[in-house]
């Protein structure tokens, strides 16, 4: 298996692809027990315990049609190897991209801002073993103030943009400058959430969604300097089970084909007619628990090669 991989947009050859087997709400991770403190959703509580099952597996049927998709035009799709999160007290692997960063040929195995989700490494064996067709390895220590999930990263060739926020701080975002001394860092701080890619979306070299309510002329990051830039004024709200571990906003969460065509939300339709006006080919597919289980297409997959 080849891992090269440098942007969010070239033309996709191989890709993880989540399951919600398993899927469960941890009981004793100290940081994911703050969620409860730290939500402005104050209806229903944080849920614990074991996702219901019917979640499982419509979210499940959801990924297969993504699966199908994939392969119908032409990208090697893998799956995760199945956890009991439950006897582990873990999260799930619906969310590859929050667990691995690929960079060129190398793996990086970050510290994630929940413990819990630690044992999701052993779900991506075929990947992380170092020398795989000549890829690298660098894990991130551990209990030495270092928080970051792979998915505040977002690639753009020699330049990568980190979102500095709870789950990446800035001991963890020195020590990737020093792993990857190629590549310019460049942090950004938008908001109170975690991850990057429900704010900025980059679908080919000069291209830019970003997430009008957080981003704006002024904290624009530099890298977009020259970029065309498509401000996304809203999302349409999908519907959650108890609790939206993800807001809105990740309906513009998308995964880029090539820098041509991109999967995006069905329920986005003001998003998918803006990028078909401007001549991209949008694939329109539905997770129907994106927002229960807090990812959308760009979360549930990692690339693995672009060509």
């Amino acid at each position: 298996m080849k891992i090269k991989s440098t942007n969010e947009w070239d033309k996709l050859k191989t890709v993880v692809v989540g399951t919600a087997n398993n899927a469960n709400w941890p009981l004793n991770d100290p940081v994911f027990n703050q969620e409860a403190e730290k939500t402005t959703w104050h209806k229903t509580p944080v849920p614990s315990g074991p996702v219901p099952e019917w979640v499982v597996d419509e979210t499940n049927e959801d990924l297969d049609i993504l699966v199908k998709a994939l392969i119908d035009l032409g990208v090697e799709v893998l799956r995760p190897n199945d956890i009991d999160f439950q006897a582990t007290d873990g999260l799930y692997n619906y969310c590859p991209r929050d667990r691995l960063i690929i960079g060129d040929n190398l793996v990086i195995d970050p510290s994630m801002m929940y413990p819990c989700r630690e044992v999701e490494i052993y779900a991506y064996g075929n990947i992380v073993n170092s020398g795989v067709s000549g890829a690298d390895y660098k894990r991130m220590p551990r209990n030495a103030g270092m928080t970051l999930d792979a998915a505040n990263v977002c690639r753009l060739n020699d330049t990568w943009l980190v979102l500095e926020s709870p789950s990446g701080n800035k001991p963890a975002i020195e020590w990737l400058k020093r792993q990857v001394p190629g590549v310019n860092i460049e942090t950004c701080n938008f908001y109170s959430g975690v991850h990057i890619d429900s704010t900025i979306t980059p679908l080919r070299e000069g291209f830019v969604m970003l997430n009008a309510s957080r981003v704006n002329q002024a904290n624009c990051p530099k890298v977009f300097d020259g970029w065309e830039k498509y401000w996304v004024q809203d999302c349409v709200a999908q519907d959650f089970y108890q609790y939206p571990y993800a807001s809105k906003w990740v309906g513009m969460n998308c995964l880029s084909i090539d820098p041509n065509t991109v999967i995006i939300d069905s329920a986005q339709t003001a998003i998918i007619k803006d990028l078909e006006a401007v001549g991209f080919t949008v694939i329109p597919l539905t997770l129907r628990h994106s927002r229960t289980l807090g990812g959308s297409f760009h979360c549930v997959t990692l690339d693995l090669l672009r060509e």
